[in-house]
């Protein structure tokens, strides 16, 4: 099978997620922010917000964003395992980034959701580095770091 000859690769560029009204007023908005901006370094689309109605986040290039809207009807629900990745270019960046999730778990256990750091190895090739972590969002977010052997 064959697809289109495209000049370069497509990237994934967005997820979006719809969410309760109420978790996107000015104080959901300021946790989802606060989470999001320590553990990811995810920043604001100021002039996209809108009050208990939008909320963007850009996560390190204007291409790729996580995307929070309002619904009125049921939001959005997901299984505990119902994830979006992230990879991270060094193990450095992988620990540091597993090491500020753990720190928020161990500050509000009960709204963090946390899977422990782990790795797969396929031998002679590849370890590959994963952590879960879920904050007033539907979907965990799963960051990985793949280690060539």
């Amino acid at each position: 099978m064959t697809g289109p000859a495209f000049a370069k690769p497509p990237r994934l560029n967005h997820v979006a997620l719809s969410l309760a009204p109420a978790e996107l007023d000015a104080d959901g908005r300021a946790a989802i922010l606060a989470f999001y901006g320590d553990v990811f370094g995810f920043e604001e689309y100021t002039q996209l917000t809108e009050d208990r109605r939008r909320l963007v986040l850009r996560a390190h290039t204007h291409e790729q964003f996580v995307f929070l809207v309002a619904s009125d009807d049921p939001p959005m629900t997901a299984q505990r395992m119902d994830h979006f990745g992230l990879s991270v270019a060094t193990l450095a960046d992988f620990e540091e980034v597993a090491h500020r999730a753990a720190a928020w778990k161990e500050c509000e256990p009960d709204d963090v959701d946390l899977i422990e750091p782990t790795f797969e190895e396929y031998v002679g090739a590849l370890r590959l580095h994963s952590f879960y972590v879920r904050y007033r969002l539907p979907l965990m977010v799963e960051t990985q770091h793949f280690e060539y052997l």
